[in-house]
C-alpha cells in the first residue's frame, strides 16, 4: 500500500486582516505626529513673525530719537505731531516733521512726504510728543504704540523715550 504524502503549503501571498489593521493604525498614529509637528512650527514661525514686527517700533523709535536730538529747535509741537528746525549735512536750515495719519507715522522733510517710518504690517495706535522746557534747554518726551497688523491677539508694545534737543544740555 502506498501512502500518499500531502503537504499543505502555507503560502502568504498578501496581508492577514491583523496585519493591515497594524500597518494603518501605524500609518495613522505617524501622520498625526507629522500633522502636529508642521503646526506647531507654523504657530512658532507667526509667533516670531509678530515679535519681530512689534520689534521695529524700536526703529521708529529711534528715528524719531536721532531726528530730535540734532535738532536745535522746536517749530510746532502739537499731541500727535512734531516739527523740528534742524539742518542737514551741508549745514542748511531744514524742518523735519513726525506726524501721526490714521495708524502711519509719517516723515516730512521741508513739508514734503517722504515715506511713513512703520511697515505695512504695523499698526500705530497711539504717538504722543509733548514739551519739557527748563531753564537749562529743551527736550521731547515721546510715547508710542505699536501694534501688529498680523496678531490675532492685538498685542500692544509701548516705546518711551524723553530726547534732550542739541544744545540744550
Amino acid at each position: 500500500m502506498k501512502i500518499l504524502n500531502f503537504k499543505i503549503k502555507n503560502s502568504s501571498r498578501g496581508y492577514s486582516v491583523l496585519e493591515l489593521l497594524f500597518y494603518v493604525s501605524f500609518f495613522a498614529v505617524f501622520s498625526l505626529l507629522v500633522i502636529q509637528a508642521m503646526v506647531t512650527m507654523a504657530k512658532s514661525f507667526r509667533e516670531a513673525s509678530i515679535q519681530s514686527e512689534l520689534a521695529q517700533g524700536g526703529v521708529i523709535m529711534e528715528r524719531i530719537t536721532r531726528e530730535i536730538r540734532q535738532a536745535y529747535g522746536i517749530n510746532s509741537i502739537s499731541a500727535s505731531g512734531l516739527k523740528l528746525d534742524t539742518t542737514d549735512a551741508n549745514d542748511v536750515n531744514k524742518t523735519v516733521e513726525f506726524l501721526l495719519s490714521g495708524s502711519n507715522v509719517q516723515f516730512l522733510e521741508n513739508d514734503v512726504l517722504t515715506g511713513n517710518l512703520n511697515g505695512a504690517n504695523i499698526v500705530v495706535t497711539g504717538l504722543t510728543f509733548t514739551e519739557i522746557t527748563t531753564v537749562k534747554g529743551k527736550a521731547v518726551k515721546v510715547t508710542l504704540t505699536i501694534r501688529s497688523g498680523n496678531d490675532s491677539l492685538a498685542r500692544l508694545q509701548n516705546f518711551y523715550n524723553t530726547i534732550v534737543l542739541r544744545g540744550g544740555y
